[in-house]
């Protein structure tokens, strides 16, 4: 059993979810963005926030399905790249990564820019990177109060906004309305482009998932209403700004919603006497509104370093990024160095003097980019329906798929309207991205793209229903016979129609024929017979169904290959030494071509002892782990007195003080981290807690530890290596030192290597 069961408390009803959504929306866009978008779409910039407002709309329909079905951190991320594969999502991620940074200095120009304000020679540049420096700072420090202060603001923030509207509304003149769209309704749509930036924080509620009540229901309605309030909001302060002051009086505005304040509340009430001074009411007014935009600018700038070292977290999990971004700083428990490339990004843009509205309009490319992937990437889980993925709540039918079809299209009008020069930053930040993958995450991701087996969805060959599962069993050695068929009956129990082929290679060499009658072999084809009948036996002891298959060949390899194929097998187990010769690591031995093409499940087994006994699996991060998992549980089930340890090994990190609880995934400690891997690999594996107990190991020398731990079981599981042939002929690898050393039974399991099928692959398949 599990010594420690944990799961997140889902607290979250829908007023909570509908509160983290709209802290994030209402920001620094409504504030900043009225001068930049009546000057691109006059009144009818308005317009261009509800278009905004109905793919966001679209957006969270899909996302609602994703996070239901795959509730993790990363958003966005993690979906495109769990249904898509590391390729797109080295590029999402990058692009939310980059989106970030320049929503974050959009912001922080937006703020200095609130400050002339004040003094109207304030030097914009030198204030946003100071204010910038400051955040940057706290977020490398970390402040456990940043959380209450920021929904104390959100508060406020929504409270103004209101009010703001509420009074301006009555100093609206009709005459400013015309003409309502001087520049034609494609204009409107590029506006959408740049105006997108203030809709990029709803997914939020997505990456609290696992955190909801009833998420079915309450994680898509919190959804929708998060992007529908902030929208009439948008649209009412966009409403109101064009019909109180002109659009070039707005235009020419470095504090839009300050000046139409002022405006307002001027033309209405005039000037108050106060203690003998003429007080005008507008100034007060466009006071309160520059306070409001300099809490909503530094709010949503610190948000948003936040957010991009989330997204670094789940790209290093996956292991599309290094861990080095992920370090976490010893002392302030922080993602320290995530901060600092993320800051120092953010300081280089807004040193550049990039234009406010380029900024705004490249973060919003990266998003509506994202989003597009995300309406496929709800497709492609629909139609390749993988195994675990079964959302609480499913776009409704009649809207599938059309809401997907239509969210896609939309995302992708509004970019193609954008600026050529966004374009090409935006082009940049793809094609960094796929470099990226090129380069290092194709090494190093685990996810495969589903989008082969969505396209190939529905068909199936004419016996696939009925098809039993087939476990193939070379058998040579009639020490280790027994015992072989034994672990495959284990597997094949596991099954409700399943069955054994037991195949024996009977190896002549080239100069012989295999044609030709192999009289002077009499001996070896006795032996080869008395082998499979002893299988026969066994299969019959354990009440499992087996054929036998004897073959004369000249490459035993080659000869399981094509058994395996032939079989269409589900699984091979095979017996090993448990060492190699120098000569087989350069030239191979029998089972290399079955251990590394086998398109099945492989077991690789050294015996050392007849019974299982105290069993351990080490748990990491590679991706035949979970298959490893399953097998040593499935192995255990046959002994009735075996256990199941599943042990992992972290590197060290300080422990963070009792009084300083730690809420963020990324800065947990090492047994915390350790505990999470087993049992979410536990969990991928069918394991229930009482199935296994978790042990983590911290210790900086991961292999040494693997070694010295193995000596203390009867039996050893392992995932296979990710390591190279070159890797392992040079050094070796970790599974087969730990064969060769242990002194217990070891066994080496690699997962399926049938890949979910590549675009091509599908599509011929498709037309056949």
């Amino acid at each position: 059993m599990s010594e420690r069961e944990q799961e997140l408390a889902r607290d979250l009803g829908f007023l909570e979810a509908f509160t983290i959504g709209v802290g994030t929306m209402i920001g620094a866009g409504i504030f900043i963005l009225p001068g930049i978008a009546a000057a691109e779409a006059g009144p009818a910039s308005m317009v261009a926030f509800a278009i905004g407002g109905v793919v966001s709309l679209l957006a969270a329909l899909s996302l609602s399905e994703l996070a239901t079905g795959m509730p993790r951190a990363g958003g966005s991320y993690y979906y495109v790249n769990r249904a898509m594969g590391s390729f797109f999502g080295s590029i999402v991620g990058w692009g939310m990564w980059a989106g970030l940074m320049f929503a974050t200095a959009f912001y922080m120009i937006g703020f200095a820019e609130y400050l002339t304000f004040f003094h109207p020679e304030v030097p914009i540049a030198i204030a946003a990177i100071l204010m910038s420096t400051l955040l940057i700072l706290v977020n490398y420090r970390g402040v456990k109060e940043t959380g209450q202060l920021q929904n104390v603001i959100v508060v406020a923030l929504i409270g103004v906004i209101i009010a703001f509207i509420a009074v301006s509304v009555f100093a609206v003149d009709a005459e400013t309305f015309r003409p309502f769209n001087p520049d034609g309704w494609g204009s409107v749509v590029a506006t959408a482009g740049i105006v997108y930036v203030a809709f990029i924080g709803f997914e939020v509620i997505a990456t609290s998932a696992e955190e909801i009540k009833n998420p079915g229901r309450n994680l898509p309605l919190s959804m929708i209403a998060a992007v529908l309030v902030p929208t009439i909001l948008y649209v009412a302060v966009m409403g109101v700004s064009t019909g109180v002051l002109p659009v070039p009086e707005l235009d020419g505005s470095r504090i839009p919603v300050a000046d139409v304040a002022e405006a307002a509340l001027a033309s209405l009430f005039g000037s108050v006497a106060i203690a003998g001074y003429d007080l005008s009411l507008g100034t007060v007014g466009a006071l309160v509104m520059v306070l409001g935009a300099v809490l909503a600018t530094v709010s949503s700038a610190n948000a948003s370093i936040l957010s991009a070292a989330r997204v670094n977290f789940a790209m290093g999990r996956d292991r599309i990024l290094s861990d080095w971004l992920n370090q976490i700083h010893g002392t302030y428990r922080t993602p320290y160095r995530a901060i600092i490339v993320t800051g120092a990004v953010i300081l280089v843009l807004i040193a550049l003097e990039v234009g406010i509205e380029t900024l705004s309009e490249v973060a919003s490319f990266t998003y509506l980019f994202t989003y597009a992937l995300v309406h496929v990437a709800v497709v492609v889980m629909r139609r390749s329906d993988p195994e675990g993925y079964d959302p609480d709540f499913r776009i409704p039918g009649p809207l599938y798929p059309t809401v997907p079809i239509v969210g896609f299209l939309a995302c992708i009008a509004v970019i193609t309207q954008m600026s050529t020069v966004v374009l090409l930053i935006g082009g940049v930040i793809v094609l960094v991205g796929i470099g990226w993958y090129l380069v290092y995450a194709r090494e190093h991701g685990v996810r495969e793209s589903l989008v082969g087996e969505a396209i190939i969805h529905g068909v199936e060959t004419e016996d696939d229903a009925d098809r039993p599962y087939r476990v193939v069993v070379p058998v040579a050695n009639p020490e280790t016979e027994e015992r072989l068929i034994r672990l495959a009956a284990a597997s094949a129990h596991a099954h409700e129609n399943a069955e054994i082929v037991a195949v024996n290679v009977l190896e002549v060499p080239p100069q012989t024929a295999l044609a030709q009658k192999l009289d002077f072999e009499e001996e070896r084809i006795e032996r080869q017979q008395a082998l499979l009948d002893s299988a026969r036996r066994s299969a019959e002891e354990l009440d499992v169904g087996l054929r036998t298959r004897a073959i004369v060949g000249r490459d035993a390899g080659r000869v399981i290959l094509d058994v395996i194929e032939d079989e269409d097998a589900d699984e091979v187990v095979l017996g090993w030494s448990g060492r190699k010769n120098r000569r087989e690591h350069v030239f191979g031995s029998t089972i290399d071509p079955v251990v590394t093409q086998a398109p099945c499940e492989v077991t690789l087994v050294t015996w050392r002892d007849g019974r299982l006994g105290d069993t351990v699996t080490f748990v990491g991060s590679g991706p035949h782990t979970p298959v490893a998992v399953r097998r040593s549980a499935e192995f255990v089930r046959t002994e009735p007195d075996a256990t199941l340890t599943l042990l992992t090994v972290e590197s060290p990190t300080d422990a963070p003080d009792e009084d300083e609880p730690i809420d963020d995934e990324a800065v947990a400690d090492p047994e915390t981290v350790g505990r999470e891997r087993i049992d979410e690999v536990a969990e991928e594996a069918g394991l229930t807690p009482d199935d296994y107990e978790a042990v983590v190991v911290v210790s900086d020398d991961v292999e040494g530890t693997l070694h010295d731990r193995a000596d203390e079981y009867d039996t050893v599981c392992i995932g296979a290596t990710r390591a190279s042939a070159v890797e392992q002929v040079l050094f070796g690898s970790v599974p087969e030192s730990i064969a060769e050393s242990a002194g217990g039974t070891v066994a080496i399991v690699r997962g399926q290597d049938t890949t979910p099928r590549s675009v091509r692959e599908a599509i011929v398949e498709r037309l056949q």
